[in-house]
């Protein structure tokens, strides 16, 4: 009896303590649940997700993201990758309801058991409580966080689907390699779409979540492969594929790529960053970093390669033309030169230029060792790779461009043993050819005049070398290739190709100083045509013309082709003597060239938010009936084309047939030569510091300028026609290639007129002295040589009677722009 009063206390007891502990837990679980962050939240989950930046044929050039991620919908998945996380993760994650009761009790059990031994706890988190803890809490290892993990879980489960669950959890995790979620992952790690995955590789992906570090593929391929494994084994023992199937890819070796990123555009860094830039500037950095863009650029990626070989060509030789400069560094010999010369970085976008060490010099040439590769993991490689720098490959190089140091005669004068310097690889076996990074610089522009799409960009000879982009970031002086628009202004108002100018001295007070202009090679010529003054680039002419026009006229075509924004109306700057970039002068030339029309430049066509939904386009032109779903006997489409007409139609083609003239018997006849019709203008600003061509067929306009960051005279050679004019040349002459021939269309209206080429009266006949001029209607050849007057002018007569004498009595000022 007391045996039995005795168990029914203890029991009473018992119940007691249970009901005490009961209300304890109830107590402390609803303490906890009032602080539980809102997991409705996850409905209106948006992942950060990467901007992806694309060239105009859908070629990736870059992404940008703080954390890569793709988002990628639970449809899009494979039941065998989601059956590869299921089996490492969660392998009940469709049956339990949030927690998985009978896994926490297995992990407990061997939690308790490997007590003491020094293991690490194992875990017993499902899927849902993964969710619950990286979208909702900290990752404190507490029993708080725990308990509130587990009381979310059991909300998330009732709240939303289990597809929507693994959603949400396949596109937050981290991966290592800076990857987050599994489309990213997919890419990382082996460079295809999730949907292609084998499934050891999924296995594999599955695997490395267990700790990134620990299954790197790099640093510890056999704990990765022996990981992957066992998830290919819970593949099978869960029936996602059969035993035959594991065992087959069980025996697959990893397969992660060496390159696990996408590879850019080759040459594209100028223009991806000039890119990354007005996406921020425009969207913010974080829409750049985290809101998955979309962005299809205009970028030609052949083009582009052009436009980087054609500058780097021309700058190249103009620095070898003016010397060595010594070594990029020296670094001693004795003992295994290669962890030494691993430590000189590359320039890493220059192609098949390499860092070598010289290991020995002949008469012959140069023994040279080639920096050995460092992989992944920070590790030299052991393989010491030679070659040789033949005498012939190095003579530019007996030149020292330091003064005070003496001319070489062989390499034995050039380099020694220790030098470290720049070799490029020749088609002659391990034969290189001696290089060094140019001090003089330059950017390019390539457009479609139409549309103002640029189709290539550089700003640079090296984007390693400096990001500083002198395409757009760059103001420079344009020199005499502003003159076109100090003429198509002229022949907007009154003027003809065939009006004749002075060309003579002139002295103009400015300021209470006398400026006294002058043309580039001196002297002067008398009466000249328009024609004439734009294909010699004649200095006294432009000015006088200026003067006459007035340069608030000339400010206000300078302003309306965005040369400037707001040009100073003064005569000098008549010449070219503002500053602008190489932008915005390839699109002032652009509108020549498509007739007259405003063009906007752009380097982007369209961008999509992570919806796909377009929120911007640069096509704004409409195109009626482009959309009826068939044809019933209506009209064809039609274009609207409602952009500003910012020059006259005929006077585009009048100063375009002018350029053309420049291009055939003015200052840039012996540098361009294409096989279709082309018109440019070269510039150079005073004392060579700048040397500019800008040019244009039907179909493509380019321009780019030559000049040290920090200005300096290029020396006399240094002119646009001669170092600016054949850079434009190769370029063109290889992106033409891709391009139809076409002519440059006459407006209807104008009237073709043989004129003198020297009085622009009217002619007869044919020869060097006849031209065909085109006139609006209403102008034409003057009847009598007509010359446009102004004070200061040296007499015609005078001039015409004994030029020498005239030249004497000239007092020397400036240089003047050519």
């Amino acid at each position: 009896m007391n045996l039995i009063k005795l168990i029914g206390y203890l029991f009473g007891l018992a119940c007691a303590l249970f009901v005490v502990v009961a209300i304890g837990v109830g107590i402390y679980l609803n303490n906890v649940a009032k602080d539980l962050p809102d997991y409705e939240v996850l409905a209106q989950y948006t992942p950060p997700v990467t901007t992806r930046i694309y060239a105009g044929n859908g070629e990736l050039m870059a992404e940008y993201a703080h954390e890569r991620r793709l988002f990628l919908p639970i449809d899009a998945v494979p039941m065998r990758v989601r059956g590869a996380f299921l089996s490492a993760e969660d392998k009940n994650f469709y049956s339990h309801p949030g927690v998985d009761v009978v896994g926490l009790g297995r992990a407990i059990i061997t939690n308790v058991r490997n007590m003491g031994t020094g293991r690490r706890p194992v875990g017993a988190s499902t899927i849902t409580q993964q969710v619950a803890k990286n979208f909702l809490l900290s990752s404190d290892q507490t029993i708080e966080r725990k308990v509130k993990e587990a009381i979310l879980s059991f909300r998330i489960e009732r709240a939303y689907s289990k597809d929507t669950i693994l959603e949400l959890y396949l596109n937050e995790v981290y991966f290592g390699l800076n990857a987050y979620g599994i489309a990213d992952a997919a890419l990382t790690y082996f460079d295809k779409p999730v949907s292609d995955l084998t499934i050891s590789e999924s296995a594999y992906l599955a695997a490395v979540l267990k700790g990134p570090a620990n299954y790197d593929p790099y640093r510890h391929p056999e704990a990765a492969t022996e990981r992957r494994n066992w998830v290919i084994s819970r593949m099978a023992e869960n029936g996602y594929i059969t035993a035959e199937e594991a065992e087959v890819a069980r025996a697959e070796p990893l397969g992660v790529v060496s390159t696990h990123r996408s590879r850019p555009i080759a040459g594209d860094e100028y223009f991806a960053e000039a890119v990354r830039r007005e996406l921020k500037d425009d969207y913010g950095e974080e829409m750049l970093y985290e809101g998955g863009l979309s962005v299809r650029t205009s970028l030609d990626p052949k083009m582009q390669l052009y436009a980087q070989k054609a500058l780097r060509d021309g700058l190249i030789k103009y620095d070898e033309a003016a010397g060595f400069r010594g070594p990029i560094d020296e670094i001693s010999m004795s003992g295994d030169w290669g962890p030494a010369l691993s430590k000189i970085q590359p320039l890493w976008d220059v192609q098949n230029w390499k860092v070598a060490v010289v290991l020995g010099v002949s008469a012959d040439g140069a023994e040279i060792g080639i920096r050995p590769q460092i992989d992944a993991g920070g590790n030299v490689d052991s393989a010491r790779n030679t070659g040789f720098i033949p005498a012939d490959n190095m003579k530019w190089a007996y030149r020292f461009l330091e003064k005070g140091k003496p001319n070489a005669k062989s390499p034995e004068g050039v380099l020694k043993p220790g030098d470290v310097v720049y070799v490029e690889e020749t088609d002659e076996g391990d034969t290189y050819r001696l290089r060094q990074v140019p001090k003089v610089q330059g950017g390019l522009v390539a457009m479609d005049p139409q549309t103002g799409r640029v189709l290539a960009m550089v700003g640079g000879f090296a984007f390693s070398q400096s990001q500083f982009n002198r395409a757009t970031q760059a103001y420079r002086q344009p020199g005499s290739s502003f003159k076109p628009f100090v003429y198509a202004a002229a022949l907007d108002n009154g003027y003809t190709p065939a009006s004749v100018v002075m060309d003579a001295p002139i002295e103009i007070q400015s300021g209470g100083e006398l400026w006294k202009p002058q043309n580039y090679a001196g002297g002067f010529s008398g009466p000249q045509t328009l024609r004439t003054g734009i294909e010699k680039s004649k200095n006294l002419m432009t000015v006088r013309l200026a003067n006459d026009l007035g340069m608030d006229v000339v400010a206000d075509y300078a302003d309306r082709f965005g040369i400037y924004d707001h040009m100073d109306p003064v005569l000098a700057m008549a010449l070219g003597s503002g500053e602008t970039s190489v932008m915005r002068m390839v699109s002032a030339y652009a509108v020549i060239a498509n007739g007259g029309k405003q063009v906007n430049p752009t380097l982007i066509d369209r961008i999509q938010d992570r919806y796909g939904e377009t929120i911007f386009k640069h096509e704004e032109r409409i195109c009626e009936n482009c959309n009826a779903p068939e044809w019933t006997g209506q009209a064809e489409p039609i274009l609207i084309d409602d952009r500003q007409q910012v020059l006259d139609p005929m006077t585009a083609y009048q100063i375009t047939s002018m350029m053309e003239g420049v291009v055939q018997r003015g200052t840039a006849a012996s540098a361009v030569n294409l096989d279709r019709p082309v018109a440019g203008k070269t510039g150079t600003t005073n004392d060579e510091k700048d040397a500019w061509f800008v040019g244009f067929t039907p179909n493509l306009v380019a321009g780019l300028y030559v000049g040290f960051d920090q200005p300096a005279t290029l020396g006399h050679h240094g002119t646009g026609g001669g170092l600016a004019a054949p850079i434009f040349n190769e370029f063109m002459t290889d992106a033409l290639k891709q391009l139809p021939k076409e002519n440059f269309i006459e407006p209807e209206g104008m009237t073709n007129v043989l004129v003198n080429r020297s009085t622009g009266m009217r002619a007869s006949g044919s020869g060097a002295g006849v031209i065909v001029e085109a006139f609006k209607p209403g102008t034409g050849p003057a009847e009598a040589l007509d010359i446009i007057d102004m004070d200061g002018y040296v007499p015609p007569a005078q001039i015409l009677r004994d030029s020498s004498q005239a030249n004497k009595a000239i007092s020397t000022g400036s240089s003047g722009l050519y």
